[in-house]
């Protein structure tokens, strides 16, 4: 009796919502421009009552209402997932809300299918990471059926499965995500929805929204372009956001801006859920980020304040310029770029402490940095401000500060010879007749260069697996610091510039050492053992949330 009273509830909110046209222009209207011209943009208007799709979908709904419970009518529409055509999620405000590719139920199967003979296949063999995997399908489940008991599971054993449902399990999701796919989670924006993302918004349920963590796919961690399948790192971004930071689940919101891919093999992929073109580039970009900064901003203008935008895993060309481009405008920020340095900073002035020098030596570090892309950039222009200001914030100062970087690319050691440098990179370009004097000169290898400098710490961000080989960390024994830093801090585990066990095996039990990935401690035999630190961006946030919100609106009236 009880489901039949649920079932006839629910019959009546339904009506009044589809059926009573005052209630559907009410709650579905809203105020945009056009040019100078203000306009009302109506979702439905009278005429779907008269649709016969829309009033069989009604029906259907009735029905099943009459003989099942809620529960069933929701497996009826999940039933359906990426097959809704978008014709239909128009009509039902599912456009955003799942993958911008429709399925065929031909496709969803041999999606499962491949899936599952993954699943064997891993299970024959034996992969490196199998358990990881699995782990994150089961969390996964239960975040599906009940989100309080996720992020308590996932709060009482934080340090267990941080590595699952973020870095390095993320990076192996995300490269699967198209066969791992369940239910939509988060909105994704696509190139197709131009002009529509205004109205798009509304179909996200919650009133209120404190943080979005948005990216468009095209580096995820250091494993390229992948396309709308980078949703993962958002969704794992944000989880532990979640259970570290105490930030309400119910008011976050992980987004895939889809503007295409150039891995070809997702081009080709039949079972890819994204568009399946080439990337946008240029302004035809920069207008898709700047419709959907524009249309989220609108829909929770009230809670502007609070809502943060991270941009996570952006193409280098892009991060700095949409930084630059949003910074003064919205409350946003680049978490490669920025996230990435705050840690680094920490642990570059925790190695000074470390090392048993007072902070202020902390401008004397000579740095030498493998990787100029995005984070690489963040990071040095974070630690040459930092430096600068314990200098005397001149710009001497800043002149000063840029000499304790050496940093080296694909090409090799960045100079002033260089040809075509990157503008972001260009102030850390040395000076030819300054390398010069230590043997040195445009393009020279890491070695080389570590040989030659002897620096205090080693930095990689370059997302290239063992890029610290046994040469580079024997040069490393030649470090003018009694205690040298080695910070691998690329990621997944995979691109790590190398292992603890390496770095402390070769250059010796005296170094400090952290990493982007997490590993085990490693035993060294006569001693207890060497903790090894892991560097996350989302460490930052258990305590730097709370005082950021305070912070980016100072900034925003421009008090700081």
């Amino acid at each position: 009796m009880s489901q039949i009273r649920a079932s006839s509830s629910l019959i009546r909110r339904l009506k009044q919502r589809f059926v009573n046209p005052a209630v559907l222009i009410q709650t579905t209207s809203f105020t945009t421009a056009e040019g100078h011209r203000p306009i009302i943009v109506h979702k439905r208007s009278l005429d779907i009552l008269h649709d016969p799709w829309f009033n069989k979908v009604i029906l259907t709904i009735s029905l099943f209402l009459q003989f099942t419970s809620f529960s069933a009518l929701a497996q009826f529409f999940s039933d359906q997932g990426t097959a809704f055509s978008m014709t239909e999620r128009d009509r039902l405000d599912l456009r955003g809300l799942l993958p911008p590719n429709v399925m065929s139920r031909e496709q969803q199967i041999a999606r499962f299918m491949a899936d599952l003979k993954r699943l064997e296949v891993h299970a024959r063999d034996g992969p490196s990471d199998p358990n990881a995997l699995a782990k994150w399908r089961i969390l996964n489940r239960l975040h599906d059926r009940n989100e309080t008991m996720y992020y308590k599971v996932l709060i009482a054993n934080i340090e267990e499965y941080a590595p699952v449902v973020y870095t390095p399990t993320v990076g192996l999701v995300c490269q699967n995500y198209s066969g791992l796919f369940r239910r939509p989670r988060g909105m994704y924006f696509s190139a197709e929805d131009r002009g529509e993302m205004m109205s798009m918004v509304y179909n996200w349920p919650a009133d209120q929204v404190d943080m979005i963590v948005v990216t468009d796919g095209s580096r995820i961690l250091g494993l390229g372009d992948l396309g709308v399948q980078g949703i993962g790192i958002a969704i794992g971004k944000l989880d532990l956001y979640v259970a570290a930071a105490g930030i309400n689940p119910q008011r976050v919101l992980p987004v895939m801006i889809d503007v295409g891919t150039n891995n070809e093999k997702l081009l080709k992929d039949p079972l890819y859920l994204g568009l399946q073109e080439h990337r946008l580039d240029g302004d035809d970009y920069v207008a898709v980020i700047d419709e959907f900064m524009e249309a989220v901003f609108t829909r929770w203008p009230h809670v502007i304040v609070q809502a943060i935008f991270i941009f996570e895993d952006f193409q280098s060309k892009w991060a700095f310029k949409l930084l630059q481009r949003y910074r003064n405008t919205y409350r946003m920020f680049n978490d490669d770029v920025q996230g990435t340095a705050g840690v680094a900073i920490a642990g570059l002035l925790g190695a000074v402490r470390a090392q048993g020098r007072p902070m202020i030596d902390f401008p004397k570090q000579k740095i030498v940095v493998a990787g100029a892309g995005s984070a690489g950039i963040g990071v040095l222009n974070a630690a040459r401000k930092t430096m600068a200001r314990m200098l005397g914030n001149t710009e001497t100062a800043f002149d000063s500060a840029r000499s304790q970087f050496w940093v080296v690319d694909a090409k090799g050691l960045i100079t002033d010879e260089r040809e075509n440098i990157d503008p972001d990179a260009l102030p850390f370009a040395k000076r030819v007749k300054e390398v010069g004097r230590q043997g040195l000169g445009e393009g020279a290898s890491l070695v080389e260069v570590v040989r030659q400098v002897k620096p205090d710490v080693l930095l990689g961000l370059s997302a290239v697996g063992g890029l610290f080989s046994k040469e580079v960390l024997e040069a490393m024994r030649g470090s003018t610091s009694t205690r040298p830093a080695i910070f691998a801090m690329s990621n997944p585990t995979k691109n790590a510039e190398c292992t603890p066990e390496e770095a402390f095996s070769i250059v010796g039990d005296n170094i400090i050492f952290a990493s982007g990935s997490p590993f085990k401690d490693v035993d060294m035999g006569m001693y207890e053992g060497n903790c090894i630190g892991y560097f996350a961006t989302s460490f930052i946030f258990d305590s730097y949330f709370n005082c950021l919100l305070m912070l980016v609106e100072l900034w925003f009236r421009q008090l700081i």
